[in-house]
């Protein structure tokens, strides 16, 4: 059995100047369990691609394993409603996973259900060096959100996914990754980016959502300096990115966007 495409077309009845026939493709949705060590750690509606990435990602960006050198094997095995994408760790990372042991169940628009204390949804994070990180010009939010979007064949056939990007000031986009969920899709890039593509605290994370504390926590865990988000962020996630000595630049519209914490990222910036 093979996993599901990514997307599938369906019949609609269109509006336009009157009734037509039409067809539409629309993103696929599927319950993945995330399973390490034989035990599901998660289970989350997330696009059927990309799962080896998810799971290391996920298993990163988590605090469950702190290197991917700690995840010894991977497997995708469809099931008849569904995924399970199941990883073996090395010994020593068996007892963090048990300390981080979760029974999520989470739709898209949720990054932290199954959490059963404040203590774990508001974890310590890592604190990068303020002074660390790339410097940006004012052009470079525009630069890698116009890069980001124009790298998302799912969205560009279904406009209902979120993408993840990594963009480097002298290289560009680097990477991508889209699911249906945003917090997926940084869990996704997460995993690809492990394995040795490009130094993470050299560039930047772009989101094409707005930026909730979680996408903050999750930037923190892999050692990003940088993280843009196309719309707002909560207040929580401010405090967070401004704890970790994350530049966490938002509202990006055309060549305007908002600068909410450590701003010296940014050129011209140094004093504000």
């Amino acid at each position: 059995m093979s996993a599901p495409a990514s997307a599938s077309r369906h019949p609609v009845r269109a509006w336009v100047s009157g009734w037509q026939n039409a067809a539409r493709l629309l993103p696929e949705e599927v319950p993945v369990a995330l399973v390490y060590d034989g035990a599901t750690q998660a289970v989350m509606m997330a696009s059927p691609a990309d799962l080896a990435d998810f799971l290391l990602g996920f298993a990163l960006t988590e605090g469950l394993i702190a290197s991917a050198a700690e995840l010894t094997a991977t497997e995708i095995v469809p099931q008849p409603r569904g995924i399970e994408a199941r990883a073996w760790l090395v010994p020593g990372a068996a007892a963090r996973l048990a300390a981080r042991r979760r029974a999520m169940a989470g739709p898209v628009g949720c990054g932290l259900c199954g959490i059963d204390s404040i203590a774990e949804a508001l974890r310590a994070l890592p604190r990068a060096v303020p002074t660390s990180g790339p410097r940006l010009g004012p052009q470079a939010p525009a630069a890698a959100l116009a890069a980001l979007a124009a790298a998302q064949p799912l969205h560009a056939e279904t406009r209902a996914t979120h993408a993840a990007g990594f963009w480097l000031p002298d290289a560009g986009l680097v990477s991508v990754r889209e699911d249906v969920g945003r917090h997926n899709a940084l869990d996704k890039l997460a995993g690809a980016l492990s394995r040795g593509q490009a130094e993470i605290s050299a560039g930047v994370l772009v989101m094409t959502s707005r930026i909730s504390v979680d996408l903050v926590q999750k930037a923190a865990m892999i050692g990003a300096r940088v993280l843009i988000g196309a719309a707002a962020p909560t207040a929580l996630a401010v405090a967070e990115a401004e704890a970790a000595a994350i530049t966490l630049v938002a509202r990006v519209r055309g060549d305007s966007f908002d600068v909410y914490s450590h701003p010296q990222r940014i050129n011209g910036e140094g004093q504000a």
